[in-house]
């Protein structure tokens, strides 16, 4: 077995197979899979960086990051192609290329901070600072490029309201990226160093105090009550409707009379305050089914009781009727006597590249490319998010989908008395994307100590409490079509991250900034030198 070991090692392409299975382990340690070993998937990558080929060190540290991050990324994102199954006789060819693409371009940012670690070439115990600190400024930087994609997060990793995951209250996802990082990649640095004395003991002990300490933090925090509030109750609809049904202009009418039907269902006990459907819930412009006289708008008038609030995710235009300008909206709506009266519009503010507007439209229409993907014409953005006031004694942050995935993107308010998360997860069926969804949206009421109403099409819809656990009973599964009567949760205090957003992620990275400049492996070289590596 050994000598078949050796002979692998040997072989060119055993680095890059190598940190190929490092980036499946880590993205193992996500949920829904939750492997947390997988997290020693970082300790193999570091491995592998620092045994990069010693003649060409940084086009070799390059292509194994980028290798790690195809693997990490492969997996994590595969159920994109789900969405191109919608329609899968116009566009379900792309869907292997849209997942290789998107595990490819992702990918590149693990490979530049694969190829930034190399440059600086740490020495001893500080690589492993240098590393958590290239890898947790390129994952900020994919949170940003082009809008950002922060899926999965390495500081994500910890199932949302767990003990480590309640770190983000004091440091956010990126902070805990860090964090995260730095512990999983230590026992790389500790066995090389083992027999050399006492460096590869301290830094495993090390990395071991600060995970039973990222535990102990969590189990404190969890064992805060929460604030109460002014009693609210809301119902979730969750109709269970596919995708592919909204298509179909026959079934509109069936569709309408599910979410209706269920908003009317019978109460236990007092009638909710607040009635929310999901994202997308009618295929078609609200602007048309919510016009005064339609049989839609008396339909879900007949299904709400005086005073109840609606809240409704679905598209709107405005302008003139030869270039109307598509918002992607959720609006609040009061039941009065006999009508409906409008209180509030949220407008999506980060929208989805290629899905909900084209990147470098001119050029990308220019070459054909958009009449190829068969893409339309996109939605506009709307302003920075924003508190929705939908009630006298009431503020609430919407979060529309993609927006949940993003740290610190609505600016934290002390008013706010929950966030609403509406998604449209109907595109992604029954795959692994909403459960990790509903995992990452769950991170925002850690970092803001605020509870998430979320509602989605086909699940998960939930009530989350502002540690960032599902209530009990408040949970609506793929596949299940129904409601979740609940109150609203209490607050808890504002948290570090509220307070002062990623100040604490940039002192992690000016430890690893200083960490860097520690002396390094091997002999000094120029920066001319070092460019020769690449090529």
């Amino acid at each position: 077995m050994t000598n078949v070991w050796t002979r692998f090692r040997e072989r060119p392409w055993s680095g890059p197979v190598l940190a190929l299975v490092a980036g499946l382990a880590a993205a193992l340690a996500h949920p829904p899979f939750g492997l947390l070993p997988g997290l020693l998937g970082y300790a193999g990558l570091l491995h592998l960086l620092d045994d990069a080929n010693a003649a060409r060190p940084l086009r070799s540290a390059f292509w194994r990051g980028w290798m790690a991050g195809l693997g990490y990324f492969g997996l994590g994102t595969w159920w994109i192609a789900e969405a191109f199954m919608v329609d899968a006789a116009n566009q379900g060819w792309m869907a292997p290329f849209a997942v290789a693409a998107m595990a490819s371009g992702l990918a590149l940012f693990w490979g530049l901070a694969a190829l930034v670690y190399r440059w600086i070439r740490p020495a001893g115990a500080w690589r492993i600072l240098t590393f958590a600190g290239a890898f947790a400024a390129l994952e900020w930087t994919r949170g940003h490029v082009l809008t950002g994609f922060p899926w999965n997060l390495p500081g994500e990793t910890w199932r949302a309201g767990s003990w480590p995951s309640q770190a983000a209250a004091l440091v956010g996802a990126y902070g805990l990226t860090w964090i995260t990082l730095a512990i999983a990649a230590a026992p790389a640095v500790s066995i090389a160093s083992w027999r050399e004395g006492r460096t590869g003991k301290i830094v495993l002990g090390s990395a071991a105090a600060a995970l039973v300490a990222l535990y102990a933090y969590g189990a404190v925090v969890q064992s805060r009550p929460l604030g109460d509030g002014p009693p609210i109750t809301v119902r979730i609809v969750q109709a269970d409707i596919q995708q592919d049904a909204k298509w179909d202009a026959v079934r509109f009418s069936q569709i309408v009379q599910s979410y209706v039907s269920l908003t009317a269902a019978p109460y236990k006990g007092k009638p909710a305050d607040i009635v929310i459907w999901p994202e997308g819930a009618l295929p078609a412009a609200t602007n048309d089914y919510l016009a005064p006289g339609t049989w839609v708008r008396q339909a879900i008038i007949d299904s709400l009781h005086p005073g109840q609030l609606l809240l409704i995710g679905g598209y709107r235009y405005e302008g003139a009727i030869q270039a109307p300008v598509y918002y992607n909206s959720l609006i609040a709506l009061r039941r009065t006597a006999d009508d409906l009266e409008v209180v509030g519009v949220y407008d999506k503010h980060r929208l989805v590249p290629f899905g909900e507007y084209l990147p470098a439209e001119t050029f990308l229409t220019l070459i054909g490319f958009k009449s190829l993907a068969h893409l339309g014409d996109g939605f506009a953005t709307g302003p920075r998010p924003a508190p929705l006031r939908i009630a006298p004694d009431l503020l609430v942050q919407p979060l529309i989908c993609y927006e949940s995935l993003f740290p610190g993107l609505a600016k934290s308010d002390p008013n706010v008395r929950v966030l609403i998360n509406v998604s449209n997860d109907a595109w992604f069926g029954v795959t692994s994307g909403p459960l990790q969804h509903l995992n990452l949206a769950s991170y925002r009421a850690i970092e803001s100590a605020k509870p998430i109403l979320r509602a989605t099409p086909t699940g998960v819809s939930a009530v989350i409490d502002a540690r960032g656990r599902i209530v009990p009973g408040a949970r609506l599964d793929l596949g299940k079509s129904g409601v979740i009567d609940a109150p609203i949760p209490g607050k808890g205090e504002v948290t570090p991250f509220d307070n002062f957003g990623n100040l604490a992620f940039l002192a992690l990275l000016l430890t690893s900034a200083v960490a860097s400049v520690r002396p390094r492996a091997g002999k000094s070289f120029s920066s001319i030198a070092r460019l020769q590596d690449l090529g």
